[in-house]
């Protein structure tokens, strides 16, 4: 019995070898497959035939997968298209979903994901959910800080900046102190229409809250006691760009109101003053605060949330995308030697291993700090473990629990960590779960070094562990740790 198909699916990809790989997989998967390795062909297919998703490489000769996006949704703007890439970067993705791009995966694909982004696009495409819009350029100057990663968790944060850019609605961004909300707001302003326009940034929590409403609206001479002169508050200053408050959550309730009004009716008076004011204005809030937890104590207002909250955008802790360590250790080298005008240095994979057991309480902001005080210990030579261990044993810095960021520890057991989960995540423990091959790990270890302080004397090893002698000569055996007692021989009939 024939299965029903899932979807017509178009591949394009110029590596014929992966490209058939592909198709070979999706038709495995009940979908029917045209694959094509040149995009103009597929883009004349794009325009004469109907599919339900399209699956794109972005490195192809004559024209790029970006390129394809673009002329793809002049004529299929509802089509879902799927990006394949083996060169990752911020901007890349960013374009690309601003574009229209319907998802963004990167090379070698896992095929789970592959397999999840083409159902979700299938369906998508069929009711016709998703709508285009391709906003704004994506020009503007770049600010001395980017955004920097490729797990899937920021890659994710990319796809939905470069889906809210070119829209004017307003844009809570969450996430705990030191992730980086401040760079998405800027990501989202240089990706929009309005890149060459003001960018305001108000930190809401360092203004004491009698100046905050000053501070945000203004003031005319005479409104109050130190008011000498005339104040354009940021509102005005952000007219025709963006409005990035940062820490919403902190403001009183009475600004709230006053903020809500502004919102509601885009106009509002400078403190003293009886002139309205009317601004264009987006809105970029963020907030490290559960503001649903605030309204429930009743120190946020739920409307004033719906306001701000029309795209909420979720940056994940470091803790939560470990696997970007690295990349982001590789941009602070470089960008604190350009600072200290000295070589890059190299950091070894010990001392990555040390980063990456970090629980980071601060996040990206942490991380940095820490890169730059190793680096001036460091001066150009390699980076080991233990200047790394150093700076987070420093005031601020935090040692890793269990002592790993010691000079006993060294990053070895780090390592091995990171290898058992890694071969968990890609199913080659047999079955087994990745804490019950460390726990068994570390018992072995124990009694192998309880073996050689105690010189093989067990009543010694079970009164230092709290066991006993035939508990310490059931391990020794099960781990070969001790030379098995051969049974003595049978004796010969008389």
């Amino acid at each position: 019995m024939k299965t029903e198909s899932k979807g017509t699916i178009l591949l394009i990809d110029d590596d014929v070898d992966l490209g058939h790989s592909i198709r070979d997989i999706l038709i495995a998967s009940s979908y029917e497959v045209n694959y094509q390795s040149g995009a103009d062909e597929a883009l004349d297919l794009i325009e004469s035939e109907n599919f339900d998703a399209v699956v794109t490489d972005f490195e192809m000769p004559y024209l790029d997968g970006m390129e394809l996006i673009t002329r793809a949704q002049k004529f299929k703007p509802q089509l879902p298209i799927i990006m394949m890439t083996a060169f990752n970067s911020t901007d890349r993705a960013i374009e690309a979903t601003r574009r229209g791009a319907f998802d963004y995966l990167l090379k070698p694909v896992e095929i789970p994901d592959l397999l999840v982004a083409v159902e979700k696009a299938v369906v998508s495409g069929r009711i016709s959910a998703r709508k285009v819009s391709l906003g704004g350029g994506s020009g503007g100057e770049s600010c001395r800080d980017k955004m920097v990663g490729t797990s899937k968790a920021i890659m994710n944060v990319f796809k939905e900046i470069g889906r809210v850019a070119g829209k004017p609605v307003p844009v809570l961004i969450s996430g705990e102190t030191g992730t980086g909300k401040e760079l998405v707001a800027r990501a989202i302003l240089q990706n929009g229409d309005r890149s060459d326009k003001p960018f305001i940034a108000v930190n809401c929590a360092a203004i004491p809250e009698g100046q905050l409403e000053s501070e945000l609206f203004g003031h005319e001479r005479g409104a109050f006691s130190n008011a000498i002169n005339q104040k354009i508050g940021r509102f005005e200053q952000a007219d025709g760009g963006t409005l990035f408050l940062d820490e919403i959550g902190d403001i009183s309730l009475d600004t709230q109101v006053k903020f809500l009004r502004v919102l509601q009716e885009q106009t509002f008076q400078r403190v003293g003053g009886k002139k309205n004011i009317q601004v264009d204005v987006r809105l970029i809030t963020a907030t490290h605060h559960d503001l649903k937890k605030r309204i429930h104590e009743g120190t946020f207002r739920e409307d004033l949330y719906y306001r701000i909250n029309t795209v909420e955008l979720h940056l994940p802790p470091l803790r939560e995308r470990v696997e970007d360590i690295p990349v982001l250790v590789d941009y602070f080298l470089d960008r604190t030697a350009r600072e200290y005008r000295q070589g890059v240095p190299t950091i070894t994979q010990k001392a990555l291993n040390l980063l990456k057991a970090e629980p980071w309480p601060g996040n990206v902001r942490q991380l940095e700090n820490t890169i730059r005080k190793v680096m001036l210990s460091a001066g150009e030579r390699s980076i080991g473990p233990d200047l790394i261990a150093a700076a987070l044993a420093e005031p601020g810095g935090s040692v890793i629990p269990g002592g790993v960021a010691t000079k006993s520890a060294g990053g070895n057991f780090s390592e091995h960590i990171y290898d058992v989960l890694l071969a968990a995540s890609k199913g080659k423990l047999e079955g087994r779960g990745a804490f019950e091959v460390l726990l068994e790990d570390v018992e072995k270890e124990l009694y192998r070094q309880a073996v050689e302080l105690s010189h093989g004397n067990q009543s010694a090893m079970a009164k230092w562990l709290g066991v006993s002698r035939l508990t310490v000569r059931d391990k020794l055996d099960r781990f070969e740790l001790f030379p098995k007692r051969e049974k003595p021989a049978a004796k010969k009939a008389e």
